[in-house]
């Protein structure tokens, strides 16, 4: 049970500031403390003074198309999370023009409103124009009065958030308007820092931009390479749909009708006319495999690490729980360049279920879950970045897909993942391949420090003023 400081109790006053709210959500989340701290500030403005807009886009008729020549990317309120816009669905132009406050902006700072409250993404350069969903707020710097980078940086703050999540109202679905920010206390301090900390957070923001542009090159220069570039804008759905088929030479491995599908016979039939070698022998020593299970233990951050979950693994910084590392096997961490596969889920469109993520850099101090399939190379000619720049793709995840045993809850056939194949492209074409995707990881470890500078800035600059 979370109780309120000593050092800092909860008054009266406070009480009729929030509306006589009973609820300790204002009192006891440090919200308040955030806010009288700020208001005590020389020189604190309120948000919409330094904003020319905070909205969100309203509700709308959600009508899906399958590609980009029709509609525009559409996040949804945890979209604004992910690393990789590469799998956004597509909503359709006429209802982006049917109302244009669903498009987003570069610079722009998105808060979800709806559900889980107050989690921030800052609007990268490869967005400008795409859609965004009626739950996320869209917080409109004015530039000509603060920096975007600054303003950003303040409310992912931890004098911001507070005061952003305490604002939800609700029972079971929490939400937040436009009106509950506009009274929050902006800190404002010389132009030279709060410039500084708007360079840091836009460079972040470039670099986050590169890792999306470097990896969709390293795929399609993959594609290219070994010679399906058919394959690089390829869209299942505007394939024959899988009726009426007739498949002969049935074993006892399976006799689910989704591993015979059509569609995808056609893509391994193209995988198989070039030269290829297929997953199981590429991993022969190396790891094909789901995670094991094992105890979890809570720990503080001292003691702790974050494990990893299927839906958190694709976020640009995953909020994973915090467990004894001293309790885990080493299983439970992967080696570097091991590609990890959502293996559990269901089969919905949006589901991250047979999508990969390849673990590097900052991100081996992560533990995983066991809902992973671990895919390490046993071959160093092939670099598990060059594999996954195939497994991250379109027809791989459709190939994962169509391998899927189980009732509600999907798996990965154990036995038919190992014949996926993999089309092996020339060596000095593998490890061109395998460099890009190194490249786009770097860069996205190097956005990560810097906006933890950023933050870090602004931290010593608040704690630091003089009240």
């Amino acid at each position: 049970m979370k109780v309120t400081s000593l050092d800092n109790p909860v008054k009266v006053d406070w009480f009729f500031e929030q509306g006589c709210r009973l609820d300790p959500a204002p009192y006891l989340s440090g919200a308040l403390e955030a806010r009288k701290r700020l208001e005590a500030l020389p020189n604190t403005v309120r948000l919409d003074a330094v904003t020319n807009s905070i909205h969100h886009a309203g509700r709308f008729s959600r009508r899906w198309v399958e590609n980009s020549e029709h509609g525009v990317p559409f996040f949804s309120s945890t979209d604004i999370l992910e690393a990789d816009y590469s799998y956004l669905p597509y909503v359709a132009k006429s209802a982006a023009k049917e109302n244009p406050q669903l498009l987003i902006r570069p610079r722009w700072t998105l808060v979800t409103r709806s559900g889980t409250v107050g989690r921030i993404a800052y609007a990268r350069p490869d967005i400008d124009g795409f859609a965004c969903s009626e739950h996320v707020m869209r917080v409109l710097p004015n530039e000509k009065k603060i920096p975007a980078g600054y303003l950003n940086t303040f409310l992912r703050s931890r004098f911001g958030i507070p005061m952003i999540v305490s604002s939800a109202y609700g029972a079971i679905v929490q939400h937040i308007e436009p009106h509950h920010l506009v009274d929050l206390p902006v800190p404002r301090f010389d132009a030279d820092l709060e410039h500084r900390i708007h360079d840091l957070v836009e460079e972040a923001a470039r670099l986050r931009a590169g890792f999306q542009a470097s990896l969709n090159a390293a795929t399609e220069d993959f594609f290219r390479s070994v010679g399906l570039p058919e394959l690089i804008d390829y869209r299942w759905h505007e394939q024959e749909p899988d009726l009426g088929f007739v498949v002969s030479g049935l074993s006892s491995s399976t006799l689910r009708a989704l591993n015979f599908s059509p569609r995808a016979q056609l893509l391994i039939q193209k995988l198989k006319s070039v030269e290829h070698r297929s997953l199981g022998q590429i991993c022969e020593n190396g790891v094909l495999s789901r995670g094991i299970r094992f105890k979890r233990i809570d720990a503080d951050e001292e003691h702790g690490v974050p494990l990893i979950g299927q839906r958190q693994a694709f976020w640009s910084r995953p909020e994973g729980r915090l467990i004894s590392r001293g309790a885990l096997p080493a299983e439970v961490f992967a080696k570097d360049e091991t590609i990890l596969v959502a293996s559990q889920g269901t089969l919905g469109e949006r589901e991250v279920y047979c999508r990969a993520i390849l673990v590097t850099g900052t991100w081996l101090d992560h533990a995983y879950s066991e809902h992973f399939l671990r895919i390490d190379s046993g071959d160093s000619e092939v670099p598990g970045a060059y594999l996954f720049a195939f497994l991250r793709s379109e027809p791989a995840f459709r190939l994962f897909r169509s391998v899927s045993t189980g009732g509600k809850q999907q798996d990965i056939h154990e036995g038919l993942r190992s014949g996926i194949p993999v089309p092996t492209a020339r060596y000095a074409d593998r490890l061109r391949i395998a460099e890009t995707v190194r490249h786009a990881f770097r860069d996205r470890d190097r956005a990560d420090v810097l906006e933890d500078e950023a933050l870090d800035l602004l931290t010593k600059a608040v704690e630091g003023a003089e009240v």
